[in-house]
């Protein structure tokens, strides 16, 4: 790290300096093309950089109906500044964005292993719930 981690809410953000990060996250498909990675940031509720210095080192977005539901997704820390605390830096200020909009239930679904990092920023898991994805478009027709 060269200096002191800024995180911003953001509108616009070069697609080529988003593509490490979700390359490093193992999410990037070649047919995705550079517009989608502009498009996220664009029709995101809200979307959170962190930066050290001039250079992107964590992400992370957030979908919303902008008066009461939201959910947290794609958050994602090159590797060499994980376990620094961008990735809580990123919630929180996903977080503040939110409340700031009157948002008030928050989501998200965590990948395994990530449980204890989501506790300590005030997440826990829905009893009585679990979380699906709609896959019947991966399917061949029958």
């Amino acid at each position: 790290m060269s200096g002191k981690l800024e995180t911003r809410i953001l509108k616009d953000l070069p697609p080529s300096a988003i593509l490490p990060i979700y390359q490093s996250a193992g999410w990037w498909k070649e047919d995705y093309g550079l517009e989608f990675l502009s498009q996220i940031v664009r029709e995101s509720f809200s979307f959170a950089a962190t930066f050290d210095g001039e250079k992107l080192v964590g992400i992370g977005r957030a979908l919303s109906d902008a008066c009461s539901d939201a959910y947290i997704q794609d958050v994602a820390v090159l590797p060499e500044y994980r376990g620094k605390g961008v990735g809580s830096q990123i919630i929180k200020a996903l977080i503040e964005d939110l409340q700031k909009h009157g948002v008030d239930w928050i989501a998200l679904v965590g990948e395994p292993g990530t449980e204890a990092f989501y506790e300590k920023l005030g997440f826990k898991a829905m009893d009585g719930y679990i979380p699906m994805r709609y896959t019947a478009a991966d399917r061949p027709e029958k």
